[in-house]
C-alpha cells in the first residue's frame, strides 16, 4: 500500500502496511472520514511520525487518542494547534515543566517544537470521530502503533519513554528497562494529577539528565 508516512518509518513498518488488519483499518478510516467530521485532518494523521524520523527519536510520549473538538488535534499527542486554549492535561504538563525546570508556560500549545527535537508524540489511536472520545479505538490503530513502539524497543537504545496513566503504562512490557529510561506516573489530567503522583516527579529534568549521560542533546522543553 502507498502510505504517506516519513521514509524511515515507512521502511521500519513496511510489513505492517501489507497485513490484513491495516488494509481493513485504512478502509474503515476512509469510511469514517467520508461519513462525517473526524480529527485530525487526513493529511496530519501520521504527523507524529513525519516530524520525528525513526533514527531521530529520543523520547516517546504515549497518549490515548486525539482531541475530538474543532481545531485541536493535529496528529501529536497532548498537543493542540496554535491559538487553541490549552486542554487541562496540557496545562498540567506545562505547570510541571515550569516547576521542574523553571521554563515559563509557553504562549502556544503546539508541541511541534518538541517533535522536531526528537520527541515522538504518539497517540495509540491516530484518529477520532468529532465529539466522541475513543470512537476509533476499536478500528485497529493500536496494532499499528504497538508495532511502532516495538520497532523502537528492538532497534534503538537509550531512549526515554514517558508513560502517563494506566493506558500508557500498559505498554511498558514492550520496553527493555535495562537499555532505556522508563518514567511512569499518573496521567496529567486534573482527575489524576490532583490526587498526587504527577506534580513533583521531575520527569523532564530526569529525561534530560539521562539524554546527556548517553551523549545526546537534551530537549528544550
Amino acid at each position: 500500500m502507498n502510505v504517506q508516512i516519513e521514509e524511515s518509518w515507512k521502511q521500519h513498518l513496511a510489513q505492517e502496511f501489507e497485513k490484513p488488519y491495516f488494509i481493513g483499518l485504512t478502509e474503515k478510516v476512509r469510511q469514517e472520514y467520508g461519513a462525517g467530521t473526524c480529527y485530525p485532518p487526513g493529511r496530519l494523521i501520521f504527523n507524529a511520525f513525519n516530524l520525528c524520523p525513526f533514527d531521530k527519536v529520543k523520547v516517546v510520549i504515549i497518549g490515548q487518542d486525539p482531541y475530538h473538538e474543532p481545531g485541536q488535534a493535529h496528529g501529536l499527542s497532548f498537543s493542540v494547534q496554535d491559538g487553541v486554549m490549552f486542554p487541562p492535561s496540557l496545562q498540567n504538563i506545562f505547570k510541571e515543566i515550569e516547576m521542574d525546570l523553571g521554563t515559563p508556560v509557553p504562549a502556544t500549545g503546539d508541541l511541534t517544537r518538541w517533535a522536531e527535537q526528537g520527541v515522538l508524540l504518539l497517540n495509540a489511536t491516530l484518529t477520532v470521530r468529532a465529539h466522541q472520545a475513543n470512537s476509533h479505538s476499536m478500528l485497529g490503530w493500536q496494532s499499528f502503533t504497538d508495532a511502532a513502539i516495538k520497532a523502537l524497543a528492538t532497534e534503538r537504545d537509550h531512549l526515554v519513554y514517558m508513560l502517563w496513566g494506566g493506558f500508557a503504562r500498559s505498554k511498558a512490557y514492550m520496553i527493555n528497562k535495562q537499555r532505556n529510561l522508563v518514567l511512569e506516573s499518573v496521567h496529567p489530567s486534573p482527575l489524576s494529577a490532583n490526587r498526587g503522583g504527577w506534580f513533583g516527579q521531575h520527569q523532564f529534568s530526569r529525561c534530560n539528565d539521562y539524554l546527556k549521560q548517553n551523549g545526546q542533546t537534551p530537549i528544550n522543553w
